[in-house]
């Protein structure tokens, strides 16, 4: 593809009105890759001051620049056309879609799928090899169900949504339309409740809900519980990521991000645009504030408010969580310190 073809498609696609190229020489493109990777015949990007010391190295036939005239200028010094965007990343990644499309089969129900009678497909889907699905399910248009789905009974499944090999989808979820749910994820399973008596646990039946909002995606080997009663919610484009756990009744706000490993007990409520980086964990009735940030590993036990950004075990704010981890670099120097202060103070 010509470079000037990227361009135009995408000018059409780019959210950034300001949009502008140097097309001087107009080269083939035939991918898109890593900037230090990068070689001739393919577009790369450039993505804050921690990267620009790669226009001066980079292979890359065309660049994607941040707004700074210094690197348009060297960039073209090198004979390497580029596209100025406010959003490097953002446009990059509409510029890998130009090369690569997901594998998507085209509509058909295999022979070896067992499908109840009494339940409801919408138009053009595709039911794999394999796949199971109960009495009373709706599966909406244009969806997608890749081999061994298992759906249980009563289960909604909206417009479009994707359904990869081998996850699992229990009794009376609702999955909205446009979501992505990735390969061995289970959805709606049972929450942990278990109720202690003189004789041991009593189980408490989950007799709630799960419920995706649209345009929710899921990672591979994700679970999300149903709670005893009520539901447990993720809001609307919420992107979760592998090997997460989200216990029973957890409400998950809108726009939110949660990196793998992050797990949250039961009755957890994050607000929109939370950020949750690998490997939180969120103690039970927690509640997270809209648009708070928490850094990887962080263990959040009590409420976090709006904004904020903690760190740590137990979570801190970041910026006193600094501070401790500095001192506690130096406590072996400050212990023998202190050791020397108290032998001098006892021999008086």
């Amino acid at each position: 593809m010509k470079f000037s073809e990227i361009v135009a498609k995408l000018g059409c696609a780019a959210e950034d009105s300001s949009l502008s190229a140097q097309t001087a020489l107009d080269p083939d493109i035939i991918g898109v890759v890593q900037v230090h990777n990068a070689t001739t015949g393919t577009l790369s990007y450039i993505e804050g001051d921690k990267f620009a010391a790669y226009v001066g190295t980079t292979g890359a036939s065309a660049l994607i620049l941040p707004q700074k005239e210094a690197l348009q200028q060297q960039a073209t010094e090198r004979g390497i056309v580029w596209i100025v965007a406010k959003d490097p990343r953002l446009l990059f990644a509409q510029a890998i879609a130009l090369f690569y499309q997901p594998f998507h089969p085209v509509p058909e129900i295999h022979p070896s799928a067992v499908i109840h009678p009494s339940a409801e497909l919408g138009n053009n889907v595709y039911i794999g090899p394999h796949v199971v699905i109960q009495a009373g399910v709706k599966i909406g248009n244009g969806v997608c169900l890749h081999p061994n789905v298992v759906i249980y009974p009563e289960v909604q499944i909206g417009d479009r949504s994707i359904l990869h090999a081998n996850c699992t989808i229990h009794e009376r979820t609702q999955i909205g339309s446009n979501c992505v749910i990735h390969s061995g994820a289970v959805i709606g399973a049972e929450g942990f409740g278990f109720v202690p008596t003189p004789q041991g646990w009593y189980k408490m039946e989950q007799s709630g809900y799960t419920v995706l909002e649209d345009q929710v995606e899921i990672g591979c080997n994700t679970t999300i519980d149903r709670p005893a009663v009520g539901e447990t919610r993720i809001g609307y484009n919420t992107k979760i990521d592998n090997l997460v756990q989200i216990g029973h009744g957890c409400q998950v706000g809108q726009n939110c991000a949660i990196a793998a490993q992050v797990g949250m007990a039961g009755g957890v409520t994050i607000g929109n645009q939370v950020i949750l980086a690998g490997q939180v964990g969120i103690a039970n009735q927690a509640k997270i504030g809209d648009g708070a940030i928490a850094s990887a590993k962080s263990g959040i036990h009590n409420d976090v408010e709006a904004k904020a950004i903690v760190s740590g075990i137990p979570a801190l704010p970041h910026k006193l969580f600094l501070k401790v981890a500095a001192v506690y670099s130096r406590l072996p120097e400050m212990y023998k310190t202190l050791k020397q202060l108290q032998k001098v103070v006892g021999g008086r």
